[in-house]
């Protein structure tokens, strides 16, 4: 196996890629579909959700990844070892979370149980002893749950209610930490340090086990006095670090002129000299590596700049600084939502025809309930061939653009 592939090796060499999830998107089977697709194409980290309900699906999904390394190889894809997985983290809000629940011991033993079927976490579960449902131990798995909602709506006889709870950044941090990730990437905005600080008392206790920090910031007026301070505060560090320069966030689906943004605010932070690595990210598209690559901005010496492209996109270049790698967050979600979505309506459709079959009474409820398993199922990418090369091969289509250089 290539060194340049692990990927702490890829940001020493220029050719780190990272997937956004994104804080607030937190669908579940997307989430591990999406991390199934890009680890296959060689992602080298997958960014999450700061709950443990995500994490979990993401490392689910990384584990069946690497499984499926031979069927990677044998279709040239870039999948070489297991990416990181970042949660992210704000350091100036409270997050709201939610979590359903209802007492199981309750519930008609008649019900054929539709919040069961709709979880798209597999949450609820009711569980069987004796050839009976076992209501005492079945219900929510609080670990699991994320708090969709789906649940509340279908349940026939109203009981399932949403519990809300409020957590500060620092009980989320060091709850997330638990979970064993590898990496945590702080959210922070110019004039935040007491907050920052306040967040990162909580974080330190755990850094030795991580393998990376980053610092995502938009640009401001006086960001580099900002950064250069967060740097004093989290000196010396055991890990690697990341500056993420997010330019315009959510927008690198909108057209090739958004990653003008990140860039400038990259090379922003490249000739400030600040320790550690530079990762675009905000407005990031099929057009980025493009620019990278006619700016110098990475590290390939081999390739010719095009000098008219660089004086049309009106940036100077940085000597001898190089961008060391580059975060999709709703552009490479979009590259695969027809794919993701036509796995969503198999899903249903398989879900309608189950609740046909209660309703017309063709089958009995534990027949229903046999189904649920095969429902599950379906959600997943790895059981349809044809459509997991399909969203991989769109996954590497994106990946590679950086990872061939």
């Amino acid at each position: 196996m290539r060194e340049r592939y692990y990927p702490l090796n890829s940001l020493k060499e220029g050719h780190w890629f990272k997937l956004i999830c994104g804080a607030s998107f937190q669908h579940l089977p997307t989430v591990r579909n999406l991390t199934l697709a890009y680890t296959l194409a060689g992602a080298d980290c997958i960014d999450v959700a700061a709950d443990p309900a995500a994490i979990a699906a993401t490392k689910e999904a990384v584990e069946v990844a690497s499984q499926l390394k031979s069927w990677a190889k044998n279709h040239k894809f870039g999948y070489q070892a297991r990416p990181l997985i970042m949660a992210s983290i704000n350091d100036g809000e409270d997050p709201h979370f939610r979590k359903a629940e209802f007492d199981s011991t309750i519930c008609p033993i008649e019900c054929w149980r539709p919040c069961e079927k709709v979880c798209p976490a597999e949450a609820i579960v009711f569980f069987e002893k004796d050839n009976a449902i076992n209501l005492g131990n079945s219900g929510v798995i609080d670990e699991l749950c994320y708090g969709c909602g789906r649940c509340l709506s279908v349940c026939p006889n109203q009981l399932i209610q949403a519990r809300s709870y409020v957590s500060t950044p620092s009980s989320i941090a060091s709850l997330i930490l638990q979970t064993g990730v590898d990496a945590i990437e702080i959210h922070t905005q110019v004039g935040r340090e007491t907050d920052f600080q306040r967040l990162w008392k909580s974080i330190k206790p755990w850094v030795n086990q991580l393998k990376l920090i980053a610092i995502s910031c938009q640009d401001d007026e006086g960001l580099i006095e900002y950064l250069q301070s967060l740097y004093k505060i989290i000196s010396p560090l055991p890990c690697s670090l990341i500056w993420q320069t997010d330019g315009k966030p959510m927008s690198g689906d909108i057209g090739v002129g958004t990653t003008a943004a990140t860039i400038k605010l990259s090379q922003k932070v490249l000739d400030a000299g600040l320790p550690g690595y530079v990762q675009l990210a905000g407005g990031t598209n099929n057009s980025t590596v493009v620019k990278l690559i006619a700016l110098g901005l990475l590290a390939n010496k081999s390739l010719k700049q095009d000098k008219d492209y660089i004086n049309n996109f009106n940036i100077p270049i940085s000597e001898n600084k190089f961008v060391a790698g580059v975060a999709y967050g709703s552009y490479a979600r979009i590259l695969l939502s027809p794919i993701l979505e036509k796995l969503e309506k198999m899903h249903k459709s398989q879900l309608e025809a189950i609740e046909f079959a209660y309703d017309t009474a063709s089958v009995n409820t534990k027949d229903v309930n046999q189904n649920q398993s095969k429902k599950s199922q379906l959600t997943k990418l790895e059981t349809i061939p044809e459509i997991l090369w399909e969203a991989v091969s769109l996954a590497n289509s994106l990946v590679s653009q950086i990872k061939r250089l």
